[in-house]
């Protein structure tokens, strides 16, 4: 076996994909030879949290297409590899992990923005009130807990330890655990770990709390962007234009409702979606949401969303420098918003 396929395998098996299911690009889509499209989509959502399909069904922008809830996430990377498989058709995750598993060959693509980093949608790094840790080297030696590796969070904190000087050495005494977002505050202030990566309402939940302090921000290190995308697979897009059209111009409606609506009717909207589900979730964090923190109009993507990833990638070893371009990972081909 040559070094560059054992090297995929490892990382397929990392996102537990097999390359056969890749290959496959199995997303369901309505049978070869079907003119008719898929209106039912499968999804995983988020605990306490309205995602924006889910949003954007509510305000009724989604028209004749129903989303099917399947279970629930914390990891980006598990959801799209949900959706290269055909177990989900649409799967969210962090850009870079998205261009982890384009470079594997499988035949997805970036369809929408749908988070990001702004002043008020940011993941912080947060330590202690008394916590010695100050700066990126007394990081070495302790334990920072994030929802999932290889994803976000992973490569934010990859990145504030490179440019803060630390080596590669000196960077891997630095351990990464899984801890889920619903547990970080608990965990940090138990001190199991050192620092924890709060995000959105579980962020603003534990600053309200007191006593912790933020090491930096990824709005901080980077500015404001727009972190994950929204992928489906290029057989199911190639299948089901009209509904993917519907979905994406649907989602990027209820970006822009969310931006231009005040933020105590959105919370409200919300809270009454999370509540009327029925999935036995706690609505009180809801009251600290700000933002979706998509950078650009309508959830558009642009190069510069993927060519930070795949720089850091390449310079890290896990792609081949000129393996894929910025341009062949997404489509804006599918969004309406603002076209008339």
């Amino acid at each position: 076996m040559s070094a560059a396929l054992a090297s995929r395998r490892q990382f397929l098996t990392l996102l537990g994909i097999s390359a056969a299911a890749v290959g496959c690009g199995t997303a369901t889509a309505g049978g070869a030879g079907s003119r008719e499209q898929v209106t039912t989509l499968k999804y995983q959502g988020s605990v306490g949290a309205v995602t924006l399909p889910e949003l954007a069904a509510d305000l009724g922008h989604l028209g004749n297409l129903e989303l099917e809830w399947v279970g629930n996430t914390i990891s980006g990377p598990q959801d799209i590899q949900s959706a290269a498989t055909g177990q989900i058709h649409f799967g969210g995750a962090f850009n870079g992990a998205v261009v982890k598993l384009a470079a594997s060959k499988a035949p997805i693509k970036a369809v929408i923005s749908y988070y990001g980093a702004d002043r008020h949608a940011y993941s912080g790094y947060y330590v202690l009130e008394d916590s010695p840790v100050r700066s990126a080297r007394d990081l070495v030696g302790k334990k920072v807990g994030m929802n999932t590796l290889g994803a976000h969070a992973q490569a934010v904190l990859e990145m504030y330890l490179s440019r803060n000087g630390l080596s590669k050495a000196d960077a891997a005494g630095v351990e990464s655990l899984v801890v889920p977002p619903v547990n970080t505050e608990q965990a940090l202030r138990q001190k199991q770990i050192e620092v924890g990566v709060l995000g959105g309402v579980l962020r603003d939940k534990a600053l309200a709390g007191g006593g912790i302090r933020p090491l930096f921000t990824d709005f901080e290190l980077l500015g404001a962007f727009s972190a994950g995308s929204y992928v489906m697979t290029e057989r199911f897009i190639e299948q089901n234009p009209d509904t993917v059209r519907t979905f994406v111009t649907g989602v990027a409606k209820a970006i822009e409702w969310s931006r231009t609506t005040p933020r105590e009717q959105v919370i409200a909207r919300m809270t009454d979606i999370v509540t009327r589900r029925g999935r036995n979730e706690d609505t009180s964090t809801l009251k600290y949401w700000q933002s979706y923190g998509v950078a650009e109009t309508g959830g558009r993507i642009s190069d510069k969303e993927f060519q930070i990833w795949l720089d850091w990638l390449g310079e890290r070893g896990e792609t081949k420098k000129g393996q894929l371009k910025a341009s062949d990972l997404y489509t804006n081909e599918f969004n309406g918003y603002g076209k008339g």
